[in-house]
C-alpha cells in the first residue's frame, strides 16, 4: 500500500511543470517583463538629492554628472577609492557600476 502511495505522488509532482525547479531556483530580479540583473528600467521617484545620497551611501564619492535617463535609471560618474567609474541607480535602489 505504501508503494501505490508513494507512486500517486511521485506521479502527481511529475505532473505540476516546474514543481521541483521552483524549489531549487536561485534568486533573481523579477519585474513586469520578467528577469533582469540591475540596473532595472521602470518609473523611478528617487529626487537627485536622494539619488546622490544613496550613491554615497553605496561607497561612491565625488558624485557628478548625475541625471535620469529614459528608463527611470540615474546615473553619474563617480569616484570608488582612487578610480573613477559610472554608477547606476535602479527605482529598487540598487546601485551599480557600469561601462
Amino acid at each position: 500500500m505504501r508503494f501505490v502511495k508513494a507512486a500517486v505522488v511521485a506521479a502527481s509532482v511529475a505532473l505540476v511543470p516546474g514543481a521541483v525547479a521552483a524549489q531549487t531556483s536561485t534568486p533573481s530580479t523579477s519585474t513586469r517583463s520578467g528577469t533582469q540583473q540591475p540596473p532595472v528600467a521602470g518609473a523611478n521617484s528617487f529626487t537627485e538629492a536622494q539619488a546622490k545620497d544613496r550613491i554615497e551611501k553605496a561607497g561612491y564619492a565625488e558624485v557628478t554628472g548625475l541625471k535620469k535617463d529614459d528608463q527611470g535609471i540615474w546615473r553619474a560618474s563617480a569616484k570608488q577609492g582612487e578610480k573613477q567609474v559610472n554608477v547606476a541607480l535602479d527605482f529598487q535602489g540598487n546601485v551599480v557600476t557600469n561601462p
